[in-house]
């Protein structure tokens, strides 16, 4: 789509709107509803060095204005989606940006060495919001350090362009982004979900599976357009915004706070088509607007 181009981080890509981790699969259940050459980008579930069964149900709880979901990063392994989950996505234009996880920095980089090979991925994703076992089960993302030492050694393993998601439940995300950028990463994307939890009055348990999961969706948007806001104040790398985008404006609000290009997740739960409806709402945009491109209004926003 004319003014709609644009190539990030190395990633050619017709349009700025891509499918967030989690809320797509890998993309082969969601084609019988929505048409992936018309994507910005998938990016794929969470993959992990060895399967996972993820979390006890229930996984899923709605809440005011979005969702808690605890699940747990289940999937069937790195094995499992080079073989049989990326032939798949391999007979579409529309770039894969592979989501990783790991429980140390290792397996981070074994993952990335892995896909460094396939052809058909043209990124990565770093999911951080996972607890380091080798540090006593603190997590990647509360911790500057911890996050640069994982974003070199993935560096050193792939030549793919490296996307790193930062997590919303820490003081500081110009710290964090900031670290992240200066080991290598490429381009950042934020924010994840944040910690929430819901407690059933009549059985007085949490009413997910687990005692906490994470909250996304419309409620949400607020904090992540400010995470983006502060980020683009701190690092030159691309910004990918996420959190909360349901419509057309709600993309326009993440590239004028900075942000290069957005993703959408919760909204694929509420309406099949949000991805394609959204890019259709900021082409509009633009011509009422009489704006060549988009990237016309990334950071544009009239601040003081």
């Amino acid at each position: 789509m004319a003014g709609l181009e644009l190539e990030l981080a190395g990633i050619k890509m017709k349009n700025p709107v891509m499918v967030a981790s989690g809320t797509f699969g890998y993309g082969e259940e969601a084609s019988k509803f929505v048409e992936l050459d018309k994507l910005g980008a998938i990016v794929t579930k969470t993959i992990t060095l060895e399967p996972r069964e993820g979390n006890p149900p229930p996984r899923i709880v709605e809440t005011a204005s979005g969702m808690l979901n605890s699940i747990g990063l289940q999937n069937k392994g790195i094995k499992d989606f080079i073989e049989n989950r990326l032939p798949f996505l391999a007979k579409y234009k529309t770039p894969v940006i592979a989501n990783i996880a790991g429980d140390s920095a290792k397996e981070y980089a074994e993952l990335a060495k892995m896909l460094n090979k396939e052809s058909a991925v043209k990124g990565i994703e770093i999911n951080i919001s996972c607890p380091n076992v080798v540090k006593g089960g603190m997590f990647f993302c509360f911790d500057p350090k911890a996050t640069a030492e994982l974003v070199r050694l993935v560096r050193k393993q792939t030549s793919l362009p490296i996307i790193v998601k930062l997590s919303p439940n820490i003081t500081d995300i110009a710290a964090i982004a900031k670290e992240a950028e200066a080991a290598g990463a490429d381009a950042i994307s934020l924010i994840n979900t944040l910690l929430g939890m819901a407690i059933d009055t009549k059985t007085r348990n949490s009413r997910l599976g687990s005692p906490t999961g994470g909250l996304s969706g419309p409620a949400i948007k607020p904090v992540a357009v400010r995470m983006v806001w502060q980020a683009a104040q701190a690092v030159k790398i691309p910004i990918i915004g996420c959190g909360g985008i349901m419509t057309g404006k709600d993309a326009l609000e993440f590239f004028l706070a900075g942000a290069s290009a957005i993703q959408v997740g919760t909204a694929n739960f509420v309406d099949t088509q949000a991805p394609i409806r959204i890019t259709e709402e900021i082409k509009n945009y633009l011509a009422e607007n009489k704006i060549g491109c988009y990237k016309e209004l990334i950071g544009k926003a009239l601040l003081t």
